[in-house]
């Protein structure tokens, strides 16, 4: 990774249906535009994802998705209207941000949920992208939510039945995401926490194993940021992401003239690397690279074949 580095320029996009999103720019204001995805949905950008980009190279563009992070209104309010929050919305976004920089075409760089937004613009904007780097990919499709939120549980029976727990009222085993979805919007403030903190345990039980990755990557967030990660989480994955199921490995063809790299950790439990392998498959022309110490947050090998793949795309 870079040096830290502090935005040459930053600003609150109004994107419409009353939201802002946070946008900044840093590094080089001639130099190869490139386009941070982040993940969750809802999880926000941090600083440390300026440090992927050569600063003299790159002009690194980040912004915080609808309702997460520094955009307005924040999903962690009961008031935010979030049925203008959908994978629709947060691709016209994306055009739109690209249209107010005056940028061309731009790098996609996106990680776990952010590898789906980011093959979800590309696929219908081909023409504004210049290449794609995809970590810890997925797809958001429903087979993928269900093993997440209910397939992995056997290897975590104990910590799965804790988060089954906290919904009594779903239905079935199936039903978990839906049900943590309508927790979420629930009056009550204690039922939102609980049900939020229910969410990311869970979510901290599935990275567990790995060695490399941060313990407590979900849980270790303040209150209001935890709620507006969960009710975004939720609400997207018990649509999911209300896109067709299959649609983004099915038309990766639309990808063909666009260089891609994928990386993938070899022990990512809760994203395996089967996705990133069809994906590969669909999409000519792109390049999986599946890394042996890594899980779905990550290890130094893993960033260092990060660093490689954007290096190698500065040169372009």
């Amino acid at each position: 990774m870079y040096p830290p580095i502090e935005p040459y320029d930053h600003g609150m996009l109004d994107v419409g249906d009353g939201n802002r999103v946070y946008w900044e720019t840093c590094g080089n204001p001639a130099g190869k535009p490139a386009l941070v995805v982040h993940g969750g949905p809802g999880s926000g950008c941090s600083p440390g994802m300026r440090r992927q980009f050569d600063p003299e190279r790159y002009r690194a563009v980040l912004f915080d998705q609808r309702g997460c992070g520094r955009s307005h209104p924040h999903a962690s309010d009961p008031a935010t209207d979030m049925s203008v929050n959908t994978t629709e919305h947060l691709i016209a976004d994306m055009e739109r941000l690209r249209q107010h920089l005056g940028i061309e075409r731009w790098l996609l760089w996106g990680g776990s949920w952010g590898s789906t937004l980011a093959l979800a613009y590309a696929e219908r904007h081909a023409e504004r992208v210049s290449e794609i780097v995809l970590v810890s990919v997925t797809t958001t499709r429903r087979s993928e939510i269900d093993w997440l939120y209910r397939g992995v549980g056997r290897f975590f029976p104990e910590a799965w039945e804790r988060f089954r727990a906290g919904v009594p009222e779903a239905g079935t085993d199936r039903d978990l995401v839906a049900a943590y979805a309508r927790r979420m919007e629930d009056s009550d403030p204690e039922v939102r926490m609980r049900a939020a903190r229910d969410w990311v345990t869970w979510e901290d039980a599935v990275i567990s194993l790995e060695e490399n990755g941060r313990p407590g990557a979900y849980s270790d967030r303040p209150p209001d940021e935890l709620l507006a990660f969960v009710r975004i989480c939720a609400r997207y994955f018990a649509n999911g992401a209300w896109l067709e199921e299959g649609a983004l490995i099915c038309d990766a063809g639309r990808l063909a003239d666009i260089p891609g790299v994928l990386i993938h950790g070899r022990l990512d439990l809760g994203g395996p690397v089967r996705t990133a392998w069809e994906l590969a498959r669909a999409w000519p022309g792109s390049d999986l690279h599946v890394i042996g110490d890594s899980g779905h947050t990550g290890s130094a090998a893993m960033g260092a074949r990060i660093g490689a793949a954007l290096d190698a795309f500065a040169r372009r």
